[in-house]
């Protein structure tokens, strides 16, 4: 998977600009969780670049930089869970989820939902 990283808080507010032009997943991945080690695995088995544009795609290792998981859920106000995807349409959260319930085909499906309405 070819996604880009999230490190430091300068992206959020690029990402909410992003955002108004075409749909952005954060992936939030706690480097030592098996059920996040699970979840990116199962995303990553499925991920198809064609399917969903890999250029809107961030990860952020929480281990790493837990202060902007915080900053991330004032943002898009979305309680914080480990992991956890998120897709953000004009500025804001439209779709969260975690744990097992971390799906590729829901994923996919909602960005192309969103995709359409532009």
């Amino acid at each position: 998977m070819q996604w880009r990283k999230l490190e430091n808080e300068n992206t959020l507010s690029a990402i909410k600009k992003e955002s108004e032009d075409n749909p952005v997943l954060i992936f939030k991945h706690s480097t030592r969780c098996a059920i996040s080690s699970m979840a990116i695995d199962r995303l990553a088995r499925s991920w198809k670049e064609e399917e969903i544009n890999p250029q809107h795609f961030y990860y952020l290792d929480l281990i790493a930089f837990r202060d902007i998981s915080r900053q991330i859920e004032e943002m898009f106000q979305v309680p914080h869970q480990s992991p956890q995807i998120l897709i953000i349409k004009d500025g804001r959260c439209v779709y969260d989820n975690s744990h097992m319930g971390i799906n590729y085909q829901d994923v996919k499906n909602k960005v192309a939902e969103l995709a359409s309405q532009n």
